[in-house]
C-alpha cells in the first residue's frame, strides 16, 4: 500500500514537471523582468530624485502622492476585508451568505494583485510610476510621464486589456513630470 502511494506521488510530480516544462517552453517571453527589480542598479535608482531649478514639483512628490493614494485604497480594502472575514467567521449567516462573503474576499485579493501587476507592467513599458484602480469593469490609471500622446495612452490601454480581460472601460490620466 505504501509503495503504491509513493508511485502515485512520484507520477504526479513527474507529470507536474512535464506540464510546467511545456508551459515554460511554449510561453512567449514576457517584457517584464522581475529579477531586474532586485538588482543593485534598481535599488540605487530608487533613491534618485529628479529635480529642476524651474520646476517646483518633483518626481518624488508625485511618487509620494501615488503612495498616499495607494495607502487610502489599501486601508479601505483592509477594512472591508476585515468586515467580510468577521461575517464569514460568525454563526449569524447562512452557508450561502458565508460563501458569498468569502467570494468577495477572494475578489478583493484578485483585484489587489491585478492592480499591482498592471502597475509593474506599465512601469516596464517605460513610465516612471503608475497608479491603477480597478472597480468591476472600470480601470482608472494615473501615469507619471513627461510627454502626453494618444499613442502612449493606447499602448497602456492595450497592455491593461491584455492582462485584465475584464477591463471594458479603461481611462488613462497623465500627470506631467515636473
Amino acid at each position: 500500500m505504501n509503495i503504491k502511494k509513493r508511485s502515485v506521488w512520484f507520477l504526479t510530480l513527474i507529470s507536474l514537471v512535464a506540464v510546467i516544462t511545456v508551459f515554460y517552453v511554449s510561453d512567449k517571453p514576457s517584457p517584464f523582468d522581475g529579477l531586474k527589480l532586485f538588482s543593485d542598479e534598481t535599488l540605487e535608482n530608487v533613491d534618485l530624485v529628479e529635480t529642476s531649478a524651474t520646476n517646483e514639483k518633483s518626481f518624488a512628490s508625485e511618487n509620494n502622492a501615488f503612495e498616499e493614494m495607494r495607502m487610502e485604497v489599501e486601508n479601505k480594502r483592509s477594512l472591508l476585508r476585515e468586515q467580510l472575514t468577521t461575517k464569514v467567521g460568525t454563526n449569524d449567516f447562512t452557508a450561502d451568505e458565508k460563501a458569498d462573503y468569502f467570494a468577495q474576499i477572494q475578489e478583493l485579493t484578485n483585484v489587489d494583485s491585478a492592480e499591482g501587476m498592471l502597475e509593474l507592467i506599465i512601469k516596464s513599458i517605460g513610465y516612471d510610476d503608475a497608479f491603477v484602480r480597478i472597480d468591476d469593469t472600470k480601470v482608472q490609471i494615473d501615469v507619471v510621464a513627461s510627454e502626453l500622446s494618444a499613442q502612449q495612452a493606447n499602448e497602456i490601454i492595450y497592455a491593461v486589456k491584455q492582462e485584465w480581460p475584464k477591463a471594458y472601460d479603461v481611462s488613462v490620466k497623465f500627470t506631467g513630470q515636473q
